[in-house]
Order: C-alpha cells, then structure tokens, then sequence
C-alpha cells in the first residue's frame, strides 16, 4: 500500500497531485472503515459468532487483563443491550464453548463470565496484533497531529449522531 495521497479532483495550473481535499479526507476515512469492517468480519467468520459476541468477548478479554470480573449486568451496561439479550448472548457463547460461567466468590447468587476457548483466543490476539499496529502507525505522528485528527474524528462522530437524532424526529 502507498501513502501516496490520490485526488479525485481537478487542480490548478499546478496540479492537484499534491491537493488534498474534504473528498479526499472522507475517501480515506470510507476506506480505512471498510478495511476495518473486513478485519472484524473475518476474526467473527473465523469464530462462528455475531458482531455482539464479538464485542461481548473482547469485554471480557479486556477485564481479564485489566484484573476485574464481568457478570451479565456489566456487560449488557458495556454492550448497550437489554438484560434479556445479555441472557441469550451469554447462553449462546456458553454453548459454543467460548464463554465460562463461574460463581462470584464475593456474591453467592452472582456469576462471573470469562472468556474461554483456545482457538477464540488465536482470533482475539489477531485483533490485538492489528490494534497494536495501529497504535505503532500513529506514533511516528506529532502531538498537533494527533490532536487534529482527534478533534475531526469526535466531529465526524457528532455529525453521524445528528443524522440519527434527525432520522428519529416527529415529522
């Protein structure tokens, strides 16, 4: 892959090979999404489960690592889903062998949720590996650099929520 910044717009007198943009910019940004939706894809391809269960397992990876313990409440709270789809998600990947109820030995009603499954864990490392590459391909970049890229990402992120908060009112 280049890094070598493509226009799709028409320049002056001289030349738009080193122009950039707002077309270019939200290029750049439809085409790292959709590279990224295709990593997510294949590692949940590669485990046999959904986008949720996904998430549900890199949670609790996450907490594992992190030292704490997760029980359904946590979550369904860290997922944004109801009780009862946290129930049926965690039923499913306890069948599927990728996910381990166990007593909470500071509640005894409660359960704690673990990760488990070897090959679960290949796919997640994977994951990990492509969040580490990531993190080394920011940080050859300036602090001014990375505060204006943050900056245009949280409005992008606003942008998106005030097309859904659109979508959702009275007519």
């Amino acid at each position: 892959m280049t890094s070598e910044v493509m226009t799709g717009t028409a320049g002056f007198w001289y030349g738009d090979a080193s122009r950039v943009d707002a077309v270019d910019v939200l290029n750049a940004l439809r085409r790292y999404r959709s590279a990224e939706s295709a990593a997510q894809r294949r590692a949940r391809e590669a485990l046999g489960i959904g986008e949720n269960a996904l998430l549900a397992l890199r949670v609790l990876l996450d907490a594992e690592s992190a030292g704490r313990t997760v029980n359904a409440k946590d979550l369904a709270e860290e997922l944004e889903i109801t009780a009862a789809s946290t129930s049926a998600l965690v039923d499913r990947l306890v069948r599927s062998g990728h996910v381990e109820r166990h007593p909470d030995p500071n509640d005894r009603r409660g359960v704690i949720l673990t990760a488990s499954g070897g090959s679960m864990r290949q796919v997640l490392q994977v994951i990990d590996q492509l969040d580490s590459r990531a993190i080394e391909a920011t940080e050859h970049l300036s602090g001014d650099d990375m505060a204006v890229i943050v900056s245009f990402l949280d409005e992008m992120v606003r942008v998106v929520d005030d097309v859904d908060a659109v979508g959702k009112r009275p007519a």
